[in-house]
């Protein structure tokens, strides 16, 4: 299968740096995939999973929010967070979703609402990347 050049970047540092077979990322108008040869875009991230396909294998992140480029058949992922299902801890984002369950019965402004439905999307985004389950 054709390569092309692929960087994940974040506040954190570099995620990812090498050659990829295929990418699929959220954005915010739905899923999307990104081959070798694709053309030039720019388009904004949504919060959903990432899977990155190399000859070594496939591997998916939660990914929120962010950027991505694909210029001269290079991709740069430039998501705001990206953690790799092997590196989320699964207790953590349950409890998150607990948490953000909570928040959602209380708040009473819409700007607390818009808030906590985005944690309580994370904690899920993250759980399914954890467990492998595609979605979300």
């Amino acid at each position: 299968m054709n390569e092309f050049s692929l960087t994940v970047v974040t506040p954190d540092g570099i995620q990812f740096d090498g050659m990829a077979q295929e990418l699929i990322v959220r954005t915010v108008s739905g899923d999307l995939a990104v081959l070798a040869g694709h053309e030039n875009l720019v388009c904004p991230l949504g919060m959903g999973q990432a899977v990155v396909v190399t000859a070594e294998g496939r591997r998916t992140a939660a990914c929120i929010g962010g950027i991505l480029t694909v210029l001269g058949g290079m991709a740069r992922l430039v998501p705001t967070t990206f953690e790799w299902s092997d590196k989320i801890d699964l207790a953590r984002a349950r409890d998150a979703e607990k948490r953000a369950r909570e928040q959602l019965k209380t708040a009473t402004e819409a700007s607390e609402i818009k808030l906590a439905e985005a944690r309580l999307k994370r904690a899920l985004v993250r759980q399914s990347a954890a467990a492998g389950v595609p979605g979300r």
